[in-house]
Parts: C-alpha cells; sequence; structure tokens
C-alpha cells in the first residue's frame, strides 16, 4: 500500500494544501486565496475565521481532488503544516479570536520598537532570541495591541489570552482546542523564546508585563502534536483522523524541503524581495555582520540552527523597470536583453528604492543608477538591475561564511527570478559553485512533509531524504572562464561603499 503525507502551506496570500507520496512527488493540490487587510498606515492584519476556514476550504479541495483520482483518505499516514511567520493571534479557550491577526507586514509597533531601542534593550534581545528589535516580529506587535485596548490587557493580566502564531492557532482549532503547542521555529520569530535554552524567556516576558499570557508548550518541528477530526473538513459523519506530526515557519520548511541539513547548505528565495538562510549547525552563532540567527529546522534529536538575512528589492526592481521606465513590456524579455551586450560597461544600479537590508541596513539610502554616459542603452540599465540581484546575495553569503568561518558548501535556489537564465547562471559563476533548483516549486509544503513524514515513519532519516532532493534536484553549473561576475562585483563594492542620501 503506498502511502501519502497531507502538506498544508498556510502564505499570507493564500493556503496552499498538497499531498506527497513516498518520492516526495505531489498527487493532489488544492489552492485557495486569503484576503488581507492593507490599511494607509501600514497596518496589515486578517480575520483569523478566516485563514482558518481558507484551510479547510483548502485542504477539502484537495481531499476531494485525491479522492477523485481513486485514491482512498485511509491511505493518508500524517499531516504537516508550514505556516506564514510572525503573523500571530491571540484567543480564550473557547478558541474565540480576540483580536485580529497581526500580520507580519504589519508597521504598527515602529515607535514601541524605537522606544525599546532607546531605553537599550536591543543588546539583550539579539542576545536572547538572535532577532532586533523591529515591528517585523510578533512581540512588539502585541505590545502595541496591549497599549491600545485596555480590556485585553486586563485580560491578559489575568491568564485568560492565548498567544499563538498561524501554527499553534491552525492546531488549536484543527484539534478543537486539545493541542496548544508551537514549534521552535516558530516561537523564535516572536522576540520572546529564548534560542539558547528552547523556552519562554521569563526575563523578557516579565520586562515587558507579559508573565500571565499563555504561551503555547514548544516541541521540535518533527514531532507528534495531535490529530486533525476530518469530519471538520468535510459534513458529513466521517470517523478518519490524521496525525498531525510536523509544524514549521514556511522559510525554515523551504531549507528543509530544499536539503539543507549540513552546516554550510543554503537556500535562497528569489521573489518580490529575497530571503537567504544558511544552516550553521548545532550551536546559535550570533552574527557580527547584519543577520539574524534563527532555528533552521528540528528534529527530536537534532536541532539545526541558521543565519538568515533578507534583501528588499530582487524582482520588485526589474517590476519597476517595467513599470515606470517600460523598458521592456515583459519581464521574461530581460535575460536576452542582458546578453545582447558583452558586460554592463561600468553602468551598476542601487536598488535601494526601500533602503538596502542585510548586511548594509541602510535604511534611509536611496535606488540610483550609476556609471551612464552617453553610450549607455536600456540594456545595460537592465543588466545592470538584473546584476544587483546576485551581487547582493554574495554579499549576503559572504557577511554568513564570516560569521560562521565557514565556506559555503551548497545553495539551492527558488521564486519566480529562477525562471531568468541570465541571473541563476550569472549568481553560479559569482559563487564559484552549481546552484540546486528543486524540480517541485513548492518546497515549504514539501519541507513540511518531509518533516511529517520523518516522525510518522514514512522517511526513515535524514540520509533518506537526501537521496530523494538529490533525485528532485537539477543543477545549474558554472562557467570557471566567466570573469565578469568576479570583476563587476569589485565594482558593485565600491558603489555600496559610497552612502548615498
Amino acid at each position: 500500500m503506498k502511502k501519502y503525507i497531507l502538506a498544508i502551506d498556510q502564505g499570507t496570500s493564500s493556503t496552499k494544501t498538497i499531498l506527497f507520496d513516498e518520492l516526495g512527488l505531489a498527487v493532489s493540490k488544492g489552492s485557495v486565496d486569503l484576503k488581507t487587510n492593507y490599511f494607509d498606515n501600514g497596518f496589515v492584519e486578517q480575520n483569523p475565521e478566516d485563514i482558518y476556514q481558507n484551510v479547510l476550504d483548502s485542504v477539502r479541495l484537495c481531499l476531494n481532488n485525491f479522492t477523485g483520482q481513486g485514491f482512498l483518505l485511509t491511505d493518508i499516514v500524517s499531516c504537516g503544516i508550514s505556516n506564514q511567520r510572525e503573523t500571530f493571534v491571540l484567543w480564550d479557550k473557547n478558541g474565540k479570536a480576540l483580536a485580529p491577526a497581526l500580520v507580519w507586514a504589519c508597521k504598527r509597533s515602529i515607535s514601541i520598537c524605537t522606544d525599546l531601542i532607546e531605553k537599550g534593550q536591543n543588546d539583550i534581545i539579539k542576545q536572547k532570541t538572535g532577532l532586533l528589535l523591529d515591528p517585523y516580529f510578533s512581540g512588539t506587535k502585541l505590545l502595541w495591541l496591549i497599549q491600545n485596548d485596555a480590556e485585553l490587557k486586563t485580560r491578559i493580566e489575568n491568564g485568560e489570552v492565548y498567544f499563538g502564531t498561524v501554527d499553534c492557532w491552525l492546531l488549536y482549532k484543527l484539534t478543537n482546542g486539545i493541542h496548544f503547542k508551537t514549534d521552535y521555529t516558530n516561537a523564535s520569530r516572536t522576540l520572546l523564546f529564548n534560542i539558547h535554552t528552547l523556552k519562554w524567556d521569563t526575563e523578557i516576558l516579565e520586562k515587558w508585563g507579559l508573565s500571565n499570557l499563555t504561551l503555547p508548550q514548544v516541541f521540535p518541528s518533527s514531532h507528534d502534536f495531535g490529530e486533525m477530526d476530518l469530519s471538520q473538513i468535510f459534513d458529513d459523519n466521517i470517523n478518519i483522523s490524521i496525525p498531525i506530526t510536523s509544524l514549521i515557519g514556511d522559510s525554515h520548511a523551504a531549507s528543509f524541503g530544499e536539503g539543507c541539513f549540513e552546516k554550510g547548505t543554503a537556500k535562497v528565495t528569489m521573489g518580490t524581495g529575497s530571503s537567504i538562510m544558511m544552516n550553521i549547525g548545532d550551536e546559535a552563532v550570533l552574527s557580527n555582520s547584519g543577520m539574524l540567527t534563527t532555528i533552521c529546522w528540528s528534529t527530536e534529536d537534532r536541532i539545526d540552527y541558521a543565519l538568515e538575512g533578507a534583501i528588499v528589492s530582487c524582482g520588485s526592481t526589474i517590476e519597476w523597470l517595467k513599470n515606470e521606465l517600460q523598458l521592456f513590456s515583459n519581464p521574461d524579455e530581460t535575460a536576452s536583453m542582458a546578453m545582447e551586450i558583452y558586460d554592463n560597461s561600468g553602468v551598476y544600479l542601487i536598488p535601494a528604492f526601500s533602503g538596502l537590508g542585510a548586511p548594509h541596513w541602510q535604511m534611509t539610502r536611496k535606488a540610483s543608477i550609476e556609471g551612464m554616459t552617453f553610450g549607455t542603452t536600456k540594456n545595460h540599465i537592465v543588466r545592470a538591475a538584473l546584476e544587483s540581484i546576485p551581487y547582493q546575495i554574495k554579499d549576503v553569503i559572504e557577511a554568513m561564511t564570516k560569521d560562521i568561518k565557514a565556506p559555503l558548501k551548497s545553495i539551492s535556489v527558488n521564486g519566480g527570478m529562477t525562471q531568468n537564465k541570465f541571473v541563476v547562471h550569472f549568481l553560479a559563476d559569482l559563487l564559484g559553485i552549481p546552484l540546486n533548483k528543486q524540480q517541485n516549486s513548492d518546497v515549504s509544503a514539501l519541507g513540511a512533509a518531509y518533516l511529517s513524514g520523518l516522525k510518522s515513519g514514512v522517511y526513515k532519516d535524514i540520509e533518506q531524504l537526501s537521496t530523494l532532493v538529490k533525485n528532485q534536484t537539477e543543477q545549474v553549473l558554472t562557467d570557471s572562464n566567466n570573469e565578469l561576475p568576479a570583476n563587476g562585483y569589485l565594482g558593485w563594492k565600491e558603489k555600496i561603499k559610497k552612502e548615498i542620501v
């Protein structure tokens, strides 16, 4: 009998549910869009019940497609959940939400972060959590809610409020309030969790007036979290339940799905922005180069940490060239445009449209195009924009390897920009190692499935998963004779040194 694993990938804009077979191949999918409320003042919210219903709808679509192909629900061995990180929900013991879900992108706690930094709390937060005081993370947005809702503050002081990231909220609802748990990766994104002791940090909680906040139990990403009753999915009296054996944040799940199993292995997601995560082994190394330290993934007998860096402008730079400068009508044209000229002729585009992220953190810097002459064509500008993506990734990778004092072993790439052949080949030649590219683009769901399968016995060990990943990976090879990326990078570093405000 074939075994299948259900993976729920709950993202900001939609929920994808995928059923994978033992080889890690998708056999059924269901995807449903999720509404997000964006406000002019930078607030970003979702309805917690909408998130839950969105998941039910997505799972139902996937399972109906599965049974429609002649498969049996009883062949599903376990379920894994990956989720949008940092977004959190507050609820009571009956599972009733007490506030909107505050989304990771919400900026409402900027002033709170500024105040905490002025009070000298940034160092202790970094030492304990590996993070920085920033509105991106859950804790400071929670403080904003307390400051602006007296009733909620009182209920927290009375121990009546449950706090959880999206994985925890879904688990609570899917298990009818029986299980109140999360995993190390999600807990590590809240500013409330000590990544060294692997416990909620009592000093931070006391400092922030959160000692009576009801927090979930925290476990490895691959663990027995409870059972999902399928009667919630289907209206009829179906008597089938599926063990939930993994919870993990989506970027961490992508790292696992990409096979980042060893120290020095990394993944790069190239979308609107870019997220880079490198496995740094079993010790939490704090960065001196502007990186975040986080928990990469964990099983019941192993915890791997990671350094993480975010690039603000990646695909968004190309969209700007299309929409505002109208240099092309379709981003697919950009690779051939870049290759129509030999090199960038000294033209650089610094994509600081919203400042520069890791490792520079020049948040007040403005975007610029430098080195232009009357001989500069639109192809030069397009090429400069595409080159800025590998250059920024190289900046982050160099900072990470400096922090861990070890070389980059391998790098896996995913996201929309991986379709651009110029970018991926330029990146491979610049880094000097082949790029790994998964055949399956849903790597977050795949990572959650792999971790679930480890606990439920579908997979024996990491070594077996490593073989599966290799079998589903193609490589973008390097051209050792291509010196243009390395030479161009020297010019990039000179331009970056010049602070332009």
